[in-house]
């Protein structure tokens, strides 16, 4: 199960960094979305189970890593970080690897606290703040980052964006979230 975790993380990446989605969803914002979102809530999970000794090395506490994930996310998502990432190559990557250590710190810090209630917290918080930000991108009255990127405005990619960040990250984290505290009722268990 480790390595079909790994590879299929690898293959993943590839692919979500490869693929032309802005194409295929119409709108650049909303494949800006969904390769955040596959990094955090797919990849980086899928990373963890696959390389339990780097996770091992990587695991913070759940409310430390959620911290972490909480500030490198809302602050990419400000206009002038999020025009830097979609106007600059070296930007794009700096967004995209700091989503990807992000997302390994919670989901190792989550997965391997030694407290799986404290994991599952640190889930719930994760996805407390990535629903509020998905909510805000959903329902704000414009397009937040048109001006600073330089393109016409697309209020529904910005919203397709948002959409997307609700239908993938709160069920994965809440699914997460229910499996340790599932595990929290039934200590003998094995951890991942």
């Amino acid at each position: 199960m480790r390595r079909a975790a790994f590879i299929s993380a690898v293959a993943l990446a590839a692919i979500f960094w490869t693929a032309p989605l802005a194409r295929w969803l119409g709108a650049e914002f909303a494949a800006h979305m969904l390769r955040h979102m596959m990094l955090v809530a797919v990849i980086a999970p899928l990373l963890v189970i696959g390389a339990p000794r780097l996770s091992d090395r990587l695991a913070i506490s759940p409310l430390l890593a959620a911290a972490v994930e909480f500030a490198v996310v809302w602050a990419w998502h400000l206009p002038g970080a999020h025009g830097l990432a979609f106007l600059s190559g070296p930007g794009f990557v700096a967004e995209q690897g700091s989503f990807l250590l992000a997302g390994v710190l919670v989901w190792a810090g989550c997965l391997r606290a030694p407290q799986p209630l404290a994991g599952a917290g640190g889930l719930l918080l994760t996805s407390m703040h990535m629903t509020l930000l998905g909510a805000l991108l959903v329902l704000a009255p414009r397009d937040l980052y048109a001006e600073i990127c330089g393109t016409a405005p697309d209020l529904t990619g910005q919203q397709i964006g948002g959409l997307l960040m609700l239908a993938i990250g709160t069920p994965i984290y809440l699914v997460a979230g229910l499996m340790l505290t599932a595990r929290a009722l039934n200590p003998a268990q094995v951890q991942p």
